[in-house]
């Protein structure tokens, strides 16, 4: 038996799969992809919410399939077989929303079939799915969307909150009465430029927080 066989299911090695996305390497922050669910989900902190969820199902399992049969996928047709599993694998989370929160699911409408088209798990099947093995793709895949969806929620947290005056439909500023010192809801909140401007905000604290994510670039 191999090392790499030997090697524990939550090995450090593993745990940077997971965790690294989070920060170091956020899909959204570092490697400046996947900008447009920015734009288009996050007036809201529900559709977000829902949105990252779907987009870690599709990259866990899709990266899973991938590696599992990265040997047998001639190398011509490999970008064709993972749009296949991709959309499959939408098709079946659009099915299962339609099902159970129809009201999400009508609020991402189109949003939810463009992860088909996704450069971030693109990405993923592209870079790591295809010369590794099922279990480290497929923390890889929880990882990377879990630092996609992170951001998703920031950004639509602040943009809920100054746009709408709520959290997950709760009146926030209502209930702190903040609208008795005269303040009013931010119509610009809930325009995409906001969301392009929240991000841009992220990445500038993030990597001025940390010096060696600048020195990389």
């Amino acid at each position: 038996m191999s090392n790499q066989d030997k090697e524990p299911i939550l090995s450090a090695k593993n745990l940077k799969l997971l965790t690294e996305p989070l920060g170091k390497n956020n899909p959204i922050t570092i490697q400046v992809l996947g900008i447009c669910s920015a734009l288009a989900v996050t007036v809201k902190m529900k559709p977000a919410l829902v949105m990252a969820l779907s987009v870690i199902v599709v990259m866990s399992v899709s990266n899973v399939v991938i590696a599992s049969l990265r040997k047998y996928i001639p190398d011509r047709i490999r970008i064709i077989v993972q749009l296949v599993v991709i959309a499959t694998m939408v098709i079946l989370v659009d099915q299962f929303l339609k099902a159970y929160v129809f009201d999400v699911s009508k609020q991402l409408s189109v949003f939810v079939g463009l992860i088909i088209t996704n450069c971030i798990i693109m990405g993923r099947l592209e870079a790591f799915a295809m010369a590794n093995k099922p279990w480290p793709s497929f923390l890889d895949g929880v990882g990377n969307g879990l630092g996609y969806g992170l951001i998703l929620i920031i950004v639509a947290f602040f943009r809920e909150l100054f746009g709408s005056g709520t959290i997950f439909g709760y009146p926030v500023l209502e209930k702190l009465g903040i609208y008795n010192t005269g303040y009013e809801n931010n119509g610009m909140a809930i325009l995409p430029p906001m969301a392009l401007i929240v991000v841009g905000l992220i990445i500038w604290v993030h990597r001025s927080r940390d010096k060696s994510l600048v020195e990389k670039q």
